[in-house]
C-alpha cells in the first residue's frame, strides 16, 4: 500500500522554513504571509502525527522528526525542479544560463564571451550577475560560479581558477612617485574593495601591508567601492593603487592600462571561483560545451598569468 502523501504545498512550506529556521522568511520566499506558513506547518504536523518544530520565543528548531526529514525532502525538491527543467528543455535546447558575480561576470567572463558565441553561434548564453546564492530549486539557472572554498552542499563544484591579491596601478601614477618597495605606497592613495567578496579568503591593505613589513603606511585611509570591478576602473583612471584579485585585473594588465609595480606571483588565495551546479544534474550539449569552454578560458587565463609572472618586473612596467 502506497503511504498517502501530505499535501504539496505543505512539504513546500515546511522546507522553505526549515531550510532557514524562520518563518517570516519562509514566506517572503514563497511569497505568502507568515500566517500561510504557520498553517501548511500545522496542516503537515497533523498529517504525520508529530511535531516538527520547537517554538522557542520568536524562534524556532527542528525537531529530530523534522531534521530527519529535511535532507530527502531538499532532494526530493531538486528532483521536480530537474524533472520541470526536462519537461522545458525543448523550448531551451539552445540557451545556457549561467549566474556570475558582477565584477567576475564584467571583468572575466563577458569579454571572452563572443569567442564561445563565435565557436557556438547556435547557443544563446544568458548571464545573471548576483552576489546572492542561486537556489537552483527555483531559479531557471543551469550553472553558476562561486567565489569561495569549493564546498558546497548538494552541490558538485570544479574549480576555474586560483586567485592572488596583487597591488596595481596605472602607468602614469609611477611618474611622479615610484613604487619600488611596500614603503613607497605611503606616497599614493589606496583604493579599498568593499565588496562581500572582498570578506571571503582575501586580504585586505591593512593585512597585506603587514604581510610585507610595510608597518608605517596607514592601510585604513583611502576611498572605498562596493565592487571590485569599480575598484580595478577606479585604478585603471589613476585614483591610486589598487589591491585587486589577479582574474579581475587580468585584461587590464594585459592590456597595459594596469601594472603591478611590486611584481606578482604572490602565493594563492585559499578561496578561487569554482563552477557549481545540483548533483546529478544532466546536461544538454550546449550546456556540456559550455562548461569544457570554461575550463579551456581558465586553463588560457593560467598560462597567460604564468607567462607574464615569468616576465622582470621593470619589463612588465615597460620603464
Amino acid at each position: 500500500m502506497i503511504d498517502r502523501l501530505p499535501p504539496l504545498a505543505a512539504l513546500r512550506a515546511f522546507e522553505a522554513a526549515a531550510r532557514r529556521l524562520n518563518f517570516r522568511q519562509a514566506a517572503q520566499e514563497l511569497f505568502v504571509t507568515p500566517g500561510a506558513i504557520s498553517q501548511q506547518i500545522r496542516l503537515l504536523e497533523n498529517h504525520v502525527g508529530t511535531p516538527l518544530f520547537q517554538r522557542e520565543g520568536r524562534g524556532v528548531s527542528l525537531t529530530e522528526a523534522g531534521a530527519a526529514a529535511l535532507p530527502s525532502l531538499r532532494l526530493g525538491f531538486e528532483k521536480l525542479a530537474e524533472a520541470a527543467r526536462a519537461m522545458r528543455q525543448p523550448q531551451r535546447r539552445c540557451r545556457v544560463t549561467l549566474s556570475a558575480p558582477p565584477s567576475f561576470a564584467a571583468k572575466w567572463l563577458v569579454p571572452r564571451l563572443e569567442r564561445f558565441s563565435q565557436a557556438h553561434p547556435e547557443v544563446e548564453v544568458w548571464v545573471a550577475a548576483d552576489m546572492a546564492l542561486v537556489d537552483f530549486t527555483s531559479m531557471d539557472v543551469d550553472l553558476a560560479i562561486r567565489y569561495g572554498a569549493g564546498a558546497y552542499a548538494s552541490l558538485t563544484s570544479t574549480r576555474l581558477l586560483e586567485e592572488t591579491a596583487l597591488p596595481v596601478c596605472a602607468p602614469a601614477l609611477l611618474e611622479a612617485a615610484p613604487i619600488l618597495c611596500a614603503d613607497d605606497l605611503a606616497n599614493h592613495t589606496l583604493l579599498h574593495d568593499s565588496s562581500p567578496s572582498a570578506h571571503d579568503g582575501a586580504p585586505d591593505w591593512a593585512m597585506w601591508l603587514k604581510a610585507h613589513g610595510a608597518l608605517a603606511v596607514d592601510g585604513a585611509r583611502g576611498p572605498r567601492f562596493s565592487q571590485a570591478s569599480l575598484v580595478i576602473e577606479s585604478a585603471v583612471a589613476g585614483r591610486g593603487v589598487a589591491l585587486a584579485m589577479r582574474a579581475l585585473a587580468e585584461a587590464d594588465l594585459s592590456a597595459g592600462r594596469l601594472i603591478a609595480p611590486l611584481g606578482d606571483g604572490a602565493a594563492p588565495l585559499a578561496y578561487g571561483y569554482h563552477l557549481v551546479w545540483p548533483q546529478g544534474r544532466a546536461f544538454t550539449p550546449p550546456q556540456r560545451s559550455f562548461i569544457d569552454w570554461l575550463h579551456a578560458e581558465a586553463r588560457n587565463s593560467a598560462r597567460a598569468r604564468a607567462e607574464q609572472e615569468a616576465m622582470p618586473v621593470f619589463a612588465g612596467q615597460a620603464i
